[in-house]
């Protein structure tokens, strides 16, 4: 996998991720009409859903190509 591929997939998954946290208010909205049991259930598996996007975004952060984490830790150096 290039890590162009690679920060690609993360790049995916932070949005994903994004996505998922941004939308916990509105979920609260969605299932207020529904029984207390119900809107556990809901929040419960919103949950469970962002659980697993932050351990994917773990994983590959930790999968990284070595040459993506140097890119991403060294400064560009001005030109001569």
């Amino acid at each position: 996998m290039t890590s162009m591929t690679h920060e690609f997939r993360i790049a995916r998954v932070q949005r994903t991720l994004r996505r998922l946290e941004d939308d916990v208010p509105l979920l609260n909205m969605r299932v207020k009409e529904l029984s207390k049991e119900r809107q556990d259930q809901a929040r419960s598996f919103a949950a469970a859903v962002i659980a697993q996007a932050r351990a994917e975004l773990e994983k590959l952060m930790k999968q990284r190509p070595v040459d993506a984490i140097e890119l991403s830790k060294t400064p560009s150096e001005p030109g001569d």
